[in-house]
């Protein structure tokens, strides 16, 4: 089946089977069917337009990740409506400019988000209906229970919509800048999830377990039951791993999906107390790179069978290409381990990669000549049927993220890497982060000059930066250590003298003379695995 859009799939499974839960929420022990999701979506759908949403609308949703979220994200589909979501880890400054980026005629939201747009209305001042999702205190607008009892039902249940027509507006983390809102249409949704069905041999009626929202939406898109476990969202690095083992436990999780600062935490405490996960049969792990050393600890926690996916692309583009973990810590680890950078595999089927030569200006038109020999590092650019088109309202983003080719268009992914002679891709991190010293004659990249110094035992990570500017510019690294002392049993002193030495090893790290320490590195509101190299090279220019 190749659906059209999103909706198509909900329908398609409340009819094949309609007992089969869909969602599950492991902390109120609310579950729904996927007959029950169609219809109560095609309730709201139905009530959102008696109050006065249009075809076509932008809605924001400021819902904890839930039966309602999931709901209310179909029903908003099915009314021809366009839910923008904003990642809440992003601080109230940065959700607030997201909000007036997107210009909403509608907001969906927890009594909290109400009472700011109250006392905060000039983000808002588009909004013309207003929906509560719990108690209403003193604002207008109906409540989420008094839409699904205005409606009747007749919410389009196919969505009413084309391929073409706008799906959603998805706010990007923000992890190397200001957050971008990346526009979806219906048809891109749809290839997104078949090739996630197809490449990773997702099954209808498997139970998953989604830590981040939007794979909530594909798993229930996708005919999953999907099991939302007892976290903050917003915080996945903080999760409780004892909720998350419950949760695989009790319900027999067969798939998930999450960040790597997630799978961190529940893997150490799974090798600390001996707890194994026999149920799963696939994880996915993506967000940021994954190192071999997480991948590594899951050898005695899951079943020899079961797949370990990392995935590589963004929200402009997932997925691009994927890897698993038997590859990685059989064989590219080492090199990564050297510098080499991180192997995310081959391109999945429909998707085409180039590597081209690294630019900060935007690049108008394909030109052939654009394009560097296997081997050399250079920036990433994607082309597939699900790689969104435009940022919305941002046409300066835009343009220099898509190089027109005929008809179709080339997305630059923002990052840098590399083909090895197997046709794999390496990523070497990201465009804007890399380090340029020497007036110009040498460029360092993160991934590579960091996996040097994570390579020491008392380094838990570190982050390539740059410092000064001109030809006075020079490359630092900084080192979050794994205890925040700086060192366990060895001084300081000797701590940088053996970083040191481990650079000198390597002619990619050979420049690197200075060292400074950070106890803890701020890291993205999403995946909270990103590190923000923006505000550590702030901090060390003041150093």
């Amino acid at each position: 089946m190749t659906p059209d859009h999103i909706t198509t799939c909900l329908a398609r499974w409340a009819k094949e089977m309609p007992r089969q839960l869909a969602i599950i929420e492991v902390r109120s022990g609310t579950q729904i069917t996927f007959k029950q999701l169609d219809e109560d979506s095609s309730l709201v759908a139905s009530g959102l337009l008696h109050h006065g949403v249009r075809n076509g609308d932008r809605v924001v949703v400021m819902v904890p990740y839930g039966v309602d979220f999931v709901t209310l994200a179909f029903g908003l589909f099915k009314a021809g409506a366009v839910p923008v979501l904003i990642d809440p880890g992003l601080g109230g400054k940065n959700i607030l400019h997201c909000i007036r980026q997107s210009e909403p005629s509608g907001l969906v939201a927890v009594p909290l988000a109400h009472a700011v747009k109250t006392v905060m209305p000039a983000a808002f001042k588009s909004i013309k209906v207003s929906v509560t999702v719990g108690k209403k205190w003193f604002w207008r607008g109906p409540t989420l229970e008094q839409v699904k009892r205005d409606g009747d039902g007749g919410g389009n249940g196919d969505g009413g919509v084309t391929a073409e027509q706008a799906a959603a507006v998805l706010f990007t983390s923000g992890s190397t800048g200001a957050a971008k809102g990346v526009l979806y249409t219906h048809g891109m949704f749809g290839q997104q999830i078949r090739v996630l069905r197809e490449h990773f041999g997702i099954l209808p009626a498997e139970k998953d377990l989604p830590t981040f929202p939007l794979f909530g939406l594909f798993g229930a898109a996708m005919g999953m039951t999907s099991v939302i476990p007892d976290m903050d969202f917003a915080r996945p690095a903080k999760v409780n791993p004892e909720n998350i083992i419950r949760a695989i436990q009790q319900h027999r999780i067969t798939s998930s999906f999450g960040s790597p600062a997630l799978w961190e935490t529940v893997s150490r405490h799974c090798q600390k107390k001996k707890i194994t996960l026999p149920s799963l049969r696939r994880i996915l792990i993506a967000g940021a790179p994954v190192a071999g050393t997480l991948l590594k600890r899951f050898e005695f926690i899951l079943e020899p069978d079961c797949k370990i996916i990392t995935p590589y692309g963004a929200t402009e583009a997932l997925p691009v290409t994927s890897i698993e973990r038997r590859e990685i810590v059989d064989d590219t680890w080492s090199r990564s381990e050297r510098g080499e950078g991180i192997c995310v595999g081959k391109a999945v089927p429909g998707a085409e990669i180039k590597i081209i030569k690294i630019s900060d200006e935007p690049i108008l038109k394909w030109d052939a000549a654009l394009e560097i020999p296997k081997g050399q590092t250079g920036e990433i650019i994607v082309k597939a049927a699900w790689v969104t088109k435009n940022y919305f309202g941002r046409d300066d983003f835009t343009r220099l993220a898509k190089i027109s080719d005929g008809e179709t268009f080339w997305h630059r992914m923002g990052d840098v890497g590399k083909w090895d002679e197997q046709n794999r891709l390496w990523f070497c991190g990201r465009k804007n982060q890399r380090v340029v010293i020497g007036g110009g004659a040498k460029t360092l990249f993160t991934i590579p000059c960091e996996a040097v110094f994570n390579r020491h035992p008392a380094v838990k990570r570190s982050a390539l930066v740059g410092r000064r500017a001109g030809n006075n510019r020079q490359a630092v690294i900084i080192i979050e250590p794994e205890n925040k002392d700086g060192g366990a049993m060895k001084s300081r002193e000797t701590f940088v003298a053996e970083l040191l030495e481990l650079a000198a090893a390597h002619p990619h790290t050979r420049s690197i003379k200075k060292i400074f320490f950070y106890s803890d590195f701020p890291v993205d509101a999403r995946h909270n695995a990103k590190i923000f190299r923006e505000k550590l090279a702030a901090w060390v220019e003041r150093q």
